[in-house]
């Protein structure tokens, strides 16, 4: 069976804009996923995660005007709220790159041995690391804040967790340019 094309459809008319791409199959999913496990070391690093999500948005900005026309063409949500949005989600890109470098986010406790307590305490420290890839599922209704790169994309970056997106089928065109 062949897969299904996905097309951008203008929710003002109902007729298709362009072709974005074609549905994933199963396979290609999980080979998604597994080079997204493969590439959690790339993310190890403070220094790249914050630069990484400052960089995102930054790009996003340069990008603003073709990406809200997009959306719009897309989303029939309008260019004021969709600028918002967009602003909103550079806003919290910055703001998960300042945690990052900031640290506190990892919970760091030490408590240091003492030989001389009943019982007698040992080293013991704890921090919180990454788990793994996160999925994360677009949002129709905010194409931008909580879709390829919103919160909860920028959320798990921040983390130190590679993203693996499913779009929303209501912007396909925009997410593949975001992405």
């Amino acid at each position: 069976m062949a897969a299904a094309p996905v097309w951008s459809v203008d929710p003002r008319s109902g007729k298709r804009r362009e072709r974005v791409g074609v549905e994933a199959s199963v396979g290609e999913v999980d080979v998604v996923v597994r080079a997204a496990w493969e590439a959690r070391g790339s993310l190890a690093d403070r220094g790249v995660r914050a630069g990484f999500l400052r960089g995102a948005a930054d790009l996003l900005e340069e990008s603003s005007a073709s990406l809200v026309e997009v959306a719009d063409g897309e989303t029939a949500l309008g260019g004021v709220r969709l600028r918002g949005e967009l602003a909103r989600t550079c806003f919290q890109l910055r703001a998960f790159a300042e945690v990052v470098e900031e640290g506190s986010f990892l919970g760091v406790i030490i408590d240091h041995p003492d030989a001389g307590a009943t019982p007698p305490v040992p080293d013991l420290r704890r921090w919180k690391v990454p788990l793994g890839v996160v999925a994360v599922y677009a949002a129709s209704n905010f194409p931008f804040a909580f879709s390829v790169a919103g919160g909860d994309t920028a959320s798990a970056l921040a983390a130190g967790c590679p993203v693996v997106v499913k779009a929303h089928p209501d912007h396909p065109g925009l997410s593949e340019r975001v992405a």
